[in-house]
């Protein structure tokens, strides 16, 4: 993650703040959610191993599948917060983002969310699909899926009203507002000029998408909701997988 950080930060180094600079950002924080959120995929592997051991341990009573969840969800926010500051910060400076250290401090902690957030889908979709083939095509598609409609490549009033429930499930739409209202909202950043006028702030960028400063914490909220949710819907199902396996062991 610190190269990850310090390879993104030299390639962007020290963007400008005018529109060419906000489009490069914007760019900038559509690839970090692809990036990032991509790590589902990844750890995929890794919980699917665990559900069979996990499965295994259950049924000879060695401990409850509450337990495992609960101190699955405890055990990765240390680690993945570690992830979060490694990328941060060389991307952070390197960048020239806004220097308030409270919109570095939010950064951070949406980077962390966003961590959190791809962990939380690779243990749901662990519980549900049946093998590693089947989960990377069904995230893939998910995941690709979520980013269409994220914002980013069409805008919401653009979006069919039949399609316009996938932008508010997208697991990308309110990192990716959150990204732009921290670095544009209250920035106090020109970025077009006309004899000495200033014609676009970043407030006008974010009003014409139809941002505001007020969404910036309900995103936060929205994120950790997504997290419960995902979180909530694995247990569910490894409760049941626990359970029929439980009963084919009972049957004579």
């Amino acid at each position: 993650m610190l190269m990850s950080g310090l390879v993104l930060g030299s390639i962007f180094y020290n963007v400008k703040d005018d529109l060419t600079g906000a489009e490069e950002k914007v760019g900038l924080f559509a690839f970090i959610l692809t990036f990032l959120l991509s790590c589902t995929i990844e750890a995929l592997p890794i919980f699917l191993q665990e559900r069979e051991i996990l499965m295994k341990e259950t049924s000879c009573g060695s401990y409850r599948l509450s337990t495992y969840s609960i101190a699955n969800a405890l055990v990765y926010l240390p680690f993945l917060l570690i992830l979060a500051v490694l990328f941060t910060i060389p991307l952070y400076w390197l960048l020239g983002l806004s220097p308030n250290f409270m919109a570095f401090m939010h950064f951070l902690l949406l980077i962390w969310l966003i961590l959190y957030t791809a962990n939380s889908v690779a243990v749901c979709f662990s519980a549900l699909v049946p093998n590693f083939i089947v989960g990377n095509s069904v995230i893939s598609g998910v995941m690709g899926s979520f980013f269409l409609f994220s914002g980013y490549f069409i805008s919401k009033r653009a979006i069919p009203s039949d399609w316009i429930f996938m932008h508010y499930v997208s697991l990308f739409k309110y990192p990716f507002e959150g990204f732009l209202i921290n670095e544009f909202s209250k920035s106090g950043k020109c970025l077009d000029y006309m004899l000495g006028s200033c014609l676009v702030t970043g407030e006008d960028v974010l009003r014409e998408e139809g941002y505001s400063e007020e969404s910036r914490w309900r995103n936060l909220a929205v994120m950790v909701c997504f997290i419960l949710l995902y979180r909530f819907v694995s247990y569910v199902f490894l409760r049941f997988r626990c359970s029929e396996k439980n009963l084919r062991l009972a049957l004579p």
